[in-house]
């Protein structure tokens, strides 16, 4: 091995070593950073205006727009948790005085008098299989059960506050930093990587392209979805159908839960106060409609403006959330894209000059 060859083997040693460990020690901010540089990405076109309009100050234009993400994520989150944590204690008090009032029993009579349904509930409840007392009870467990889970995510949220704190306030850090500084870092950083200029643009536009693909596709939806449960929030009389398709429509991107956690109560709303069958028209709604619409509607507005196939954008999205958490239904399809770029870029650069190539050595004439 000469000289130039064991200085080269010891430099890139050594630069790897360095490499894992600043990775090791950048592990337990992941997160922060990785929300923080989706919305600087998000919010830099807004930067830019904003920093003309400040006559160039990069530095106060990063400051307002922290400050506004700060009054737009901070607020509502924490008025949202508190306010579904009180509802949930006030309806479970609510629905075992409607049960003692002896409200389900007369719902539960109502229903044995309808045509087809009467029939099958009649049959099971000769059988004991669907009785007032069976229904009394699943429908205590379960208002039992929701109440719970939401006065638990409350306790665990005051419980892990300071740990959320410190990583939401890091988010904001890297948030002014990424505004005021990304653009040079982002420059610096397409220096050192070792690729034609054209493919480092391709890279960077399809990353562009992707993430305002998946904000765009996850945004249609959600309000897609709060349209067509606001429509039966208002047919069926509901108390504030406004207020809950604006509900819907802020929920509806959460990987879990998402608009049932909305047209669910209202359903369990009509079970209390009658009439039965517009809790099963909205259940029925919410399930097969506006649930179902999210599968294919998410998706296929996604896979349009990346041109991923819909099976790979469905398990880059799941396989994001197993392992990233809610930040993966952005960093799954970027991977993904970003893949098929270099795959693309492969084959253009590689394969096509490798069937150019000529077989032999061309015989002279």
């Amino acid at each position: 091995m000469t000289k130039p060859q064991l200085f080269t083997a010891v430099f890139f040693a050594l630069l790897l070593l360095l490499l894992y460990q600043i990775a090791l020690m950048f592990q337990p901010f992941l997160m922060p950073v990785l929300w923080a540089a989706l919305l600087a990405h998000l919010t830099f076109p807004l930067h830019v205006r904003l920093t003309a309009f400040v006559r160039g100050r990069e530095a106060v234009s990063a400051s307002c727009l922290t400050l506004l993400v700060l009054a737009l994520v901070v607020m509502p989150i924490s008025l949202l948790g508190l306010l579904l944590a009180r509802e949930a204690s006030t309806a479970e008090q609510t629905i075992r005085e409607w049960i003692a009032s002896g409200a389900l029993q007369q719902q539960f009579d109502q229903v044995r008098t309808w045509p087809v349904i009467g029939i099958f509930s009649r049959r099971l409840g000769g059988g004991s299989l669907l009785t007032p007392d069976s229904l009394e009870q699943g429908l205590l467990a379960a208002s039992t059960f929701l109440s719970r889970f939401f006065l638990d995510q409350v306790g665990d949220l005051l419980k892990n506050a300071f740990l959320l704190v410190t990583d939401f306030f890091l988010m904001l850090f890297v948030l002014f930093f990424l505004l005021k500084d990304g653009k040079q870092w982002l420059a610096a950083l397409q220096e050192v990587i070792p690729l034609e200029s054209s493919h480092k643009q391709r890279i960077v536009d399809r990353m562009d392209q992707t993430i305002r693909a998946v904000v765009k596709g996850m945004g249609l939806t959600a309000i897609v979805q709060g349209l067509l449960a606001g429509l039966a929030y208002g047919a069926l009389g509901m108390p504030f159908p406004v207020v809950l398709t604006a509900v819907t429509v802020m929920l509806a991107p959460l990987p879990f839960g998402g608009t049932a956690l909305v047209w669910g109560p209202a359903g369990l709303y009509f079970l209390l106060v009658g009439p039965l069958w517009k809790a099963l028209v909205l259940w029925g709604w919410g399930l097969g409609v506006v649930s179902m619409i999210d599968q294919f509607l998410r998706p296929w507005l996604i896979g349009q403006a990346v041109q991923i196939p819909v099976l790979f954008l469905v398990f880059s999205v799941l396989g994001g959330l197993a392992l990233y958490g809610l930040i993966g239904l952005f960093v799954g399809p970027v991977l993904v894209s970003l893949l098929m770029t270099t795959i693309q870029i492969y084959r253009e650069e590689y394969q096509n000059a490798d069937t150019t190539r000529p077989a032999g050595p061309v015989p002279l004439s």
